[in-house]
């Protein structure tokens, strides 16, 4: 039996009228999958993963935050009531936090009967569900039962079977609604061909655009539920479990929309165009069905999904027909008729006296022959059976195979393999191996690897690869080079150079050179240069050279370039324009840095850069240059003492920080180091002086550019050669004799200065 509660909170009004207070609006969420009921109950299946596709859905369209969303699979009761504790915690501290409003959703996916939920052989009833739901401090909580008689938990309240109707309500709504997937005497049912629950599954579809019925690419709870209500029943009508009747108790009173996605929030999306109809069932590139909706023409329909490799069959006046397609980061993708190419459907056998056995198609469509023997394309045992129609085989052997397309075997060529179609196995070849369309296998040659399509699997050579669409698995491996036409979702390795011309999802790796012509999600590694053209969302990492116009994650390398970054920059030259995080290095050169920019020298272009001039206990006369972030500073020091006759003058580097106390007042705190020398003969090396000092400096701003300051200091001095310089200082010290060459001074000081 299948059981899925899903308690869900859905929120906010986003219409330009209420954007203020919209902004104010935090949502929150709890998804809880539980396969396991107890030992009288079947294992589900698919109840975990119906919360993590939940709770994907809900953050990339629904607005809730990673930090604001917390998510329980293969728990027990007390692991639930846990998970609304931590819910009930950060509502409290939203709350504490000034937010004008607070909004709940709470999701469970597993078994249940018509007196509670059913998790690993304990129960946790619906009362105290109920009542762990209204504990929560939110303005409106909205709990979602799929489960087996899960009508009762809204029964308990007063709701009853009727009609799909929830009123409106929105940024200013109070109350709760509880929709559930059956009625409190059915079961709920999940299905392995979609790989989930079938109203979860259509709910899914709904949030995701297939329930946007105005059409202005927002999703309210009214249309999901509706969406979802039909679908369910339409869908189970048939099912050995009978048809399912989702159900919903609603006590909500308000004004405006509760919309629960928002089509706008993903950076791509997919266009149903007006001519496109028929039944729709999209899926991503490991298989994963994401949205099934039945497509009428005359209106456009958009779909939020995210960017990456997708599948659409379409089923159609008793067609079936596939196409192929990408999102990309800030495109709206169309999707027509005319996208869409047959497939042929299951081998049949003419009846009747006269006909014999036709050969079998391939679900693409393509005649089935297992064997294909060739001298050269046109010279095959395919061109003899089958013309010039589409083969599929599962072995070919020859100088050169071609016309044909490999489905799941071995092609041995021993000067190329050439292919009009879809690689689904391994091509080796000493020369080489094309292909007009996908490559899903492998693709094995000494000298050049080239697919026309989009390549899942692997092509390996010592020469040359090239994917003239997109790469999305195993990986390219080449002593040469690898260069990918299209969106890489996999891995590159070369001694050579790896190049994307588009966006990038998995791994670079080379000894000379990585180039993504768009997005970089991953790892770049190479001893020469990484360079992204837009953005970096990963670790860039080489001896030499990183670069990208926008960073998030780290760049590791002697130099990095880098644009916005959020995250780290660690080499011996780190440049950016704005950083949030840090940077750490031996030169650090940015605009602006929101974090720590740690290194010798750290210049922020808005960060500070100040004179200062002040007097000490050791030496009369002293010039500090202070440059760096807001809070972290490098200073370079001079000094020079009129006290003793203009004898010893001292260079130094110091690293400190900068604390804000009010609007006046602050306070440096820093480390320096200062070479001693002699004006007589400062390099003659007879004496060597390395004053270090601990520093504290209390400041008070006078005007905007004029500054006083005084503090104390800790001064230990080390000295090695002749005692040319008894002491450094007037003030009493402690000295000490390390050995015959070597004395150390240590003693309490002062500094008071100005600055500028």
């Amino acid at each position: 039996m299948r059981a899925l509660v899903i308690l869900l909170f859905a929120l906010g009004a986003v219409s330009s009228a209420h954007a203020a207070e919209a902004s104010a609006v935090r949502r929150l969420a709890l998804f809880v999958g539980v396969n396991d009921g107890g030992p009288e109950r079947v294992r589900l299946r698919y109840a975990e993963t119906d919360a993590k596709a939940f709770a994907l859905v809900l953050s990339e369209l629904g607005g809730v935050l990673p930090q604001d969303r917390v998510l329980l699979t293969d728990v027990d009761r007390a692991g639930v009531l846990a998970g609304f504790d931590r819910v009930r915690k950060l509502a409290e501290g939203v709350r504490a936090s000034g937010a004008r409003r607070v909004e709940v959703l709470l999701y469970y996916s597993g078994h249940s009967d018509d007196e509670g939920l059913l998790l690993k052989g304990q129960r946790l009833d619906y009362g105290e569900l109920r009542r762990s739901l209204e504990g929560l401090p939110a303005d409106v909580r909205i709990a979602v039962l799929d489960s087996c008689a899960s009508g009762a938990f809204a029964r308990k309240k007063g709701g009853v079977a009727r009609p799909a109707f929830l009123v409106d309500s929105g940024i200013q709504v109070k109350g709760h609604a509880i929709l559930t997937s059956s009625s409190a005497d059915e079961a709920s049912q999940e299905s392995d061909r979609l790989g989930g629950s079938f109203f979860t599954h259509h709910l899914l579809s709904g949030l995701r655009g297939a329930a946007d019925v105005t059409h202005d690419g927002r999703v309210t709870l009214t249309e999901a539920y509706q969406f979802a209500f039909h679908e369910t029943l339409a869908r189970t009508e048939r099912t050995q479990g009978g048809a399912q009747h989702p159900n919903y108790d609603i006590e909500l009173a308000g004004t405006g929309d509760l919309v629960m996605t928002d089509l706008r929030a993903t950076t791509a999306g997919l266009v149903l165009t007006e001519p496109l109809e028929g039944r729709l069932y999209v899926r991503d590139a490991v298989g994963t069905l994401v949205v099934e909706v039945q497509k009428v023409s005359g209106r456009a329909t958009e779909l939020g999904l995210a960017p990456g490799a997708y599948r659409a069959r379409r089923e159609f006046d008793g067609g079936v027909s596939e196409t192929a397609f990408t999102l990309k980061e800030g495109v709206r993708t169309p999707l027509a008729p005319g996208d869409f190419l047959g497939v042929g459907h299951e081998a049949t056998v003419m009846r009747g006296g006269g006909g014999g056995a036709i050969a079998p198609l391939s679900p693409q469509g393509r005649l089935q022959l297992p064997v294909n023997l060739s001298l050269v394309p046109t010279m095959s045992t395919n061109t003899l059976r089958a013309g010039r129609a589409q083969v599929e085989n599962r072995f070919a052997l020859g100088v050169v195979n071609g016309g044909a397309a490999l489905g799941g075997g071995l092609a041995l060529g021993l000067a190329g393999n050439v292919y009009d179609a879809e690689v689904s196995g391994v091509a080796m070849a000493l020369g080489f191996n094309t292909s007009g369309a996908d490559v899903d296998g492998a693709q094995l040659s000494l000298v050049t690897n080239v697919a026309g399509g989009a390549v899942r699997g692997a092509q390996a050579t010592l020469g040359l690869n090239v994917a003239n669409g997109d790469m999305d698995g195993v990986g390219q491996l080449a002593l040469g080079a690898n260069v990918a036409r299209g969106t890489l979702g996999g891995m590159q390795a070369a001694l050579g150079a790896n190049v994307t011309t588009a966006d990038a999802t998995g791994m670079q790796l080379s000894l000379g050179v990585n180039h993504a012509n768009g997005t970089m999600k991953g790892v770049q590694f190479t001893l020469g240069v990484n360079s992204v053209a837009t953005a970096a969302r990963g670790i860039q990492g080489s001896v030499l050279l990183n670069r990208a116009p926008s960073l998030t994650g780290m760049q590791l390398g002697l130099i990095n370039l880098g644009g916005d970054v959020s995250g780290m920059q660690l080499g011996l030259i780190n440049i950016a324009d704005t950083v949030h995080g840090m940077q750490l290095g031996l030169v650090n050169v940015s605009d602006e840095v929101h974090g720590a920019p740690v290194g010798l020298v750290s210049y922020e272009k808005k960060g500070q850069l100040h004179l200062e001039v002040f007097g000490s206990d050791v030496q009369l006369t002293n010039l500090a240059l202070k440059f760096g972030g807001r809070h972290f500073y490098t200073t370079l020091l001079a000094g020079i003492g009129p006290d003793d006759r203009f004898q010893r003058f001292s260079l130094g580097l110091g690293l400190g920080g900068h604390i804000p106390l009010g609007s006046r007042f602050w306070v440096d705190v820093d480390v320096a180091g200062s070479q001693v020398l002699s004006t007589r003969d400062p390099f003659s090396g007879r004496t060597n002086t390395l004053l270090t000092q601990g520093r504290a400096m209390l400041g008070f701003q006078v005007m905007p550019r004029l500054a006083v300051f005084a503090g104390p200091t800790y001064n230990v001095a080390f000295t090695w050669g002749e005692p040319e310089f008894a002491k450094l200082t007037t003030l009493p010290v402690r000295s000490h004799t390390i050995d015959a060459d070597t004395r150390m001074q240590r003693w309490p000081g002062f500094q008071v200065g100005v600055r500028l």
